[in-house]
């Protein structure tokens, strides 16, 4: 059996268990406009707070603008209020999203001073508290988003899988580093395992550090998790799941090259240019050309020029005119 298949997520049956994360700053309505013509299983807009979601703040909403082809799609919460967590999932649902999740895994200190995100970690009880209150007030599946644990002295991914199952969520995504780590050193997969030996029928998916097919295969063999989530193997590169699928499946792999780059940018671009405004667009540009091109040293000319531009219509033209033929290498 290939490990690339269907997976169920309650009622809802997705076509590949190979997933793309949710990133703050990073996955908009364009990147997940080019994510969607490479098919991941599901993929998520980035986590929204409650407490802007339940006073109907526009940029929240923003966040969460998705088009009827990138179905099936999750919307994530991140915050830390029982009381919020009903009325929150109900407009995720209302809004036509097909799975819902609960942040509990963003280590930043703006979100976990309040105990939201893997701030979360440190009181696994409120936890179980959240998603119940989500369950109940929703359709669609709810699922949670976790890092093995506050520290190393905290590990604790185990008992929240359990306390998650208890509570009705139908998956947990366990990100192989603590809180403390960040995102230095290197994900520990064991215990990402020793979740799937806590879960009885919630489904254990597995994170950090999949960044090729190679490592999606050493994750999945190693840990017997039910799915992959990628989050940062993404960045720059849409097509991941295909080369993951490809990969386990023993096809050839995708040819990358200069040719491949400069239409993907341009379709990239097409998708900024149309969604934000001038100057969000350059800004955007700037680092999605660095994402595509981070690692190629023959492209350094190329993101210097691209980092110095100041209107959207001398970036169109430098990707237009570029000796793209000048990269070869397959990335």
């Amino acid at each position: 059996m290939s490990l690339v298949r269907k997976i169920k997520l309650g009622n809802l049956t997705l076509k590949s268990n190979v997933w793309y994360a949710p990133l703050a700053g990073c996955s908009d309505l364009p990147f997940r406009s080019m994510s969607r013509l490479y098919k991941p299983g599901l993929m998520f807009c980035e986590m929204v707070k409650m407490d802007a979601l339940v006073r109907a703040d526009p940029g929240t909403f923003r966040l969460l603008d998705y088009t009827r082809d990138m179905h099936p799609i999750g919307g994530q919460l991140v915050g830390s209020k029982p009381q919020l967590a009903g009325e929150c999932a109900r407009i995720i649902e209302e809004l036509g999203f097909d799975t819902i999740d609960l942040n509990c895994g963003c280590p930043v200190d703006k979100v976990t001073k309040d105990c939201s995100g893997s701030g979360l970690l440190k009181k696994p009880e409120l936890i179980g508290e959240i998603v119940s209150n989500m369950v109940a007030a929703v359709d669609i599946p709810v699922t949670i988003k976790i890092r093995t644990g506050w520290d190393e002295d905290s590990i604790n991914a185990p008992l929240v899988t359990r306390i998650a199952e208890e509570a009705g969520a139908v998956a947990i995504t366990v990100h192989g580093r603590t809180r403390a780590q960040g995102y230095k050193g290197e994900a520990n997969w064991s215990r990402i395992r020793d979740c799937v030996d806590a879960a009885s029928t919630i489904k254990v998916i597995g994170n950090g550090d999949i960044f090729s097919g190679p490592a999606a295969k050493a994750i999945f063999e190693q840990t017997g998790c039910d799915g992959i989530l990628v989050s940062r193997g993404t960045l720059g590169k849409p097509w991941i799941v295909d080369e993951i699928t490809r990969y386990l499946n023993g096809e050839p792999p995708l040819q990358i090259d200069g040719a491949f780059l400069k239409k993907t940018l341009e379709k990239h671009l097409f998708y900024v240019k149309s969604y934000q405004t001038e100057r969000k667009a350059v800004t955007d540009m700037r680092r999605v050309g660095c994402w595509y091109l981070k690692n190629e040293p023959k492209a350094k000319n190329f993101r210097d020029q691209l980092n110095k531009l100041r209107s959207i219509d001398d970036i169109e033209l430098l990707v237009k005119e570029y000796p793209w033929n000048t990269i070869t290498a397959s990335l």
